[in-house]
């Protein structure tokens, strides 16, 4: 399931990039090449269509990405997780032991 969902992300990324690239700043782009005054789709109804397709992949990436963080945190079952905690605990030494057996100096007593 994860792995279906990155691949998804990524094609949602390139097509994203590919729109934005289309798209010109001062309203050109795509419809700039569509010049012909009997064309069905006008200049503004092409810059229309971009800014919805630009929009709809932004909020399908956002919608994708929460879904792939959902997915990663309950592919695992609470006991793997328990079990993988107490696999990894390992005892630390004492103060003593890890100054190789010597007694830590004493704090020398305050002056009255």
């Amino acid at each position: 399931m994860y792995n279906f969902i990155v691949i998804l992300i990524l094609i949602v990324s390139v097509v994203l990039a590919l729109v934005v690239l289309v798209q010109n700043s001062k309203g050109g782009g795509l419809a700039a090449n569509f010049s012909a005054p009997n064309q069905i789709m006008g200049v503004r109804k092409t810059t229309d269509f971009l800014e919805k397709l630009t929009w709809g992949l932004a909020i399908a990436l956002v919608v994708l990405s929460l879904i792939a963080t959902i997915s990663i945190h309950s592919g695992r079952s609470a006991s793997v997780q328990k079990s993988a905690v107490d696999a990894e605990q390992v005892e630390l030494p004492s103060a003593a032991e890890a100054m190789g057996g010597q007694q830590a100096p004493a704090a020398p007593a305050p002056e009255q």
